[in-house]
């Protein structure tokens, strides 16, 4: 990108109920940090949802029959360009913030993360892949300023293992 920042645009949805959800300066913040240094063009659309409508695209897209907290749908995979749709399920996100004793941004800004860089063609299906993800996700995180989702106190809540996709 030679110092220029990519051109960008991030539409976002409240299609779920609650003025919990985190605003969209915050969400933009959260995107741009997670995008790619090599990405010249981005096109994201960030949309919350309901239950039924998380387990509606978990069932048709993933064959899980069960409302999940994030999923990524890429929809350019053009050199330099990031884009997709994220779509994450606010009452899942809310129980699972509650069970890991954290704020409710604080996971969201992980699992926009976590969505951005699934977007960008990170994955983890094997350990390796889901080690550098995880480290990934950790350390841009950390310079949002949000501890480590994967750290000692999310852990001893049960929840230190990697978000669904």
């Amino acid at each position: 990108m030679s110092g220029k920042r990519a051109r960008f645009s991030l539409i976002v949805q409240y299609a779920a109920a609650g003025d919990d959800l985190p605003a969209r300066d915050l969400l933009r913040r959260w995107v741009r940090a997670a995008l790619e240094p090599a990405a010249t063009h981005a096109r994201i659309t960030l949309r919350f949802v309901d239950e039924d409508e998380a387990r509606t695209l978990n069932r048709r897209y993933r064959s899980r029959d069960r409302a999940t907290n994030v999923l990524s749908f890429v929809y350019d995979d053009e050199p330099g360009m990031c884009g997709g749709d994220i779509v994450m399920c606010a009452p899942v996100l809310r129980r699972e913030a509650a069970a890991q004793g954290i704020p409710l941004a604080a996971h969201c800004a992980h699992l926009v993360v976590h969505g951005m860089l699934h977007l960008q063609g990170a994955d983890h299906e094997d350990p390796a892949e889901a080690a550098r993800m995880e480290a990934h996700e950790t350390a841009l995180l950390a310079r949002l300023g949000f501890p480590d989702p994967y750290g000692p106190a999310t852990a001893a809540a049960g929840r230190g293992r990697r978000a669904a996709r």
